[in-house]
């Protein structure tokens, strides 16, 4: 009997072991990569149970493939990246890995993605409509985008990328002027919608003041010089924006609306 006995107990031995091999191996398969640039901010995780409820999800975190120090056995827990001695802007990577059936969650992803925090030290804009600014404390790659300020409100009219380093840059960017007054700005808005803006700048153009009649044959709006447009109905919604000397509305219904163009707002009726 005791032959037996030493021959089953060997039996389970192998049997644990072999099973203790494939969970390990089963829980270490999950790895959660954020690749950007560094903003000067940390990066904060949730960190669940795995399915098990042996210790915690995340078991190593790398950030530009050097393994971090601190502590990441916790519900929740901090990647302080200034240990790393990162410049602004600079690319980093971090490698979170995880056990299989659990995943730790990234509070803050948008930690290394650019915040507009360029300043402006010049803006200008010639009869041409040429319009030029020099920026600089970029940390990042974000567009900018250039707004004219007309029909009481600020307007996008066309949008660059920045070039996204801390030095010295300049733009130039073709605008379309109005009649009177044309001001203009740039900002820029983060991935969190959070804006920057630019100071103004203003030129008054000789451009004459544009008119426009309606075409009840071809059922258009037709400028004296080419434009750009919006057209709201009386409850402020959109139904038609664009650029050109003339403008469909034959799919209007009959109503009233507001139409916006060159540096005023009037109405007209569909009837």
């Amino acid at each position: 009997m005791q032959p037996l006995l030493q021959i089953v107990t060997i039996s389970i031995l192998v049997v644990l072991m072999s099973f203790t091999y494939d969970v390990n191996d089963y829980e270490k398969e999950g790895i959660i990569i954020l690749e950007g640039k560094y903003q000067n901010r940390n990066i904060y995780v949730a960190n669940p149970y795995p399915e098990n409820g042996v210790g915690y999800c995340t078991y190593e975190v790398r950030v530009n493939g050097e393994l971090i120090p601190d502590e990441v056995n916790g519900k929740a827990f901090e990647i302080d990246l200034k240990q790393f001695d990162l410049k602004t802007g600079e690319r980093v990577v971090i490698e979170i890995k995880h056990k299989s059936g659990c995943a730790p969650k990234v509070l803050n992803p948008a930690g290394l993605k650019p915040k507009p925090t360029f300043e402006t030290e010049k803006i200008d804009l010639n009869s041409e409509g040429i319009l030029t600014w020099t920026t600089s404390n970029e940390a990042g790659i974000l567009d900018y985008i250039v707004q004219q300020f007309k029909w009481n409100k600020w307007v996008d009219v066309g949008q660059i990328a920045g070039i996204g380093t801390p030095d010295r840059h300049d733009y130039l960017f073709k605008v379309q002027l109005i009649s009177g007054n044309n001001k203009f700005r740039i900002i820029q808005r983060n991935y969190e919608g959070k804006i920057k803006k630019s100071t103004s700048v203003i030129h008054k153009s000789t451009i004459p003041k544009l008119t426009f009649i309606y075409n009840k044959r071809t059922k258009e709006l037709v400028f004296s010089l080419p434009t750009q447009f919006e057209i709201h109905d009386l409850y402020g919604r959109l139904v038609k924006r664009g650029y050109g000397d003339s403008v469909k509305v034959s799919n209007l219904e009959k109503a009233e609306y507001y139409l916006s163009y060159d540096n005023a707002t009037d109405t007209f009726n569909m009837k």
